[in-house]
């Protein structure tokens, strides 16, 4: 027990600190821009479901590789926030109250914003690259896969996972997203779970190469101080 005590300390302690200090300080205004998401996922919900409705959501939120790019572009920052028509729509406004609250607590609320667009739009991208590589290529997408749905917000909750357990260090649990999403693509062989895929990458390229912009500037620090100059203030 105590080793089980002594891991979860060391893998989930720092963000349990933070966001209990953030929840105890400020309570639901901690997370102002996690609420409207959620609204605004429920709200698709209920309108893609009336008759009236779904017409309305399709032009301004879904999002297919066979749309024109300008078009995709155009959608994909509410395509976020439009729950799949084939999943119970609490699963997606869990996840979005759960991981965006979380992301914005930790990360703060634009930078949230910008690594769920980058998250969706890295799967929206994947889905035309593979679909144009063709089924048999190694990355490819059979043609079929044009008039598919993009993933809604479970992209974007997949890529802030990744980025929050970068951000504090929680190997561990960042290592067991993505193998569960790579089990996912084995077992279940889909253009979602691909997507999912594609995000991960996406925001670990984003996670290294701010990692390494980290080091070069506390680098130029410390030799700016050892040569006498003064530090350089961002």
């Amino acid at each position: 027990m105590t080793r089980v005590s002594a891991f979860a300390r060391r893998e989930w302690g720092p963000l349990y600190a933070t966001l209990r200090t953030a929840l105890v300080a400020k309570k639901w205004r901690a997370v102002p821009m996690t609420l409207g998401a959620f609204c605004l996922t429920a709200l698709f919900q209920l309108v893609q479901n009336q008759s009236w409705g779904i017409g309305l959501v399709h032009d301004i939120g879904f999002v297919e590789a066979e749309d024109p790019l300008w078009v995709a572009l155009l959608r994909t920052p509410l395509s976020l926030f439009v729950p799949a028509l084939d999943l119970p729509v609490w699963g997606a406004l869990a996840q979005v109250l759960l991981v965006f609250g979380i992301a914005e607590i930790c990360l703060g609320r634009w930078r949230t914003l910008v690594i769920a667009y980058v998250s969706t739009l890295a799967g929206t991208t994947y889905a035309r690259i593979g679909i144009a590589l063709g089924p048999d290529g190694l990355f490819g997408l059979p043609a079929s896969d044009a008039q598919i749905v993009d993933t809604g917000p479970s992209a974007a909750v997949v890529g802030l996972a990744v980025v929050v357990c970068w951000r504090f260090r929680a190997w561990f649990t960042v290592a067991l997203l993505i193998v569960s999403m790579v089990v996912e693509v084995l077992v279940k062989n889909n253009l979602a779970g691909k997507e999912h895929l594609a995000a991960i990458a996406a925001v670990l390229v984003v996670c290294a190469l701010s990692t390494l912009l980290r080091r070069r500037r506390r680098q130029r620090l410390r030799t700016g101080s050892r040569s006498g100059a003064p530090p350089i203030r961002s």
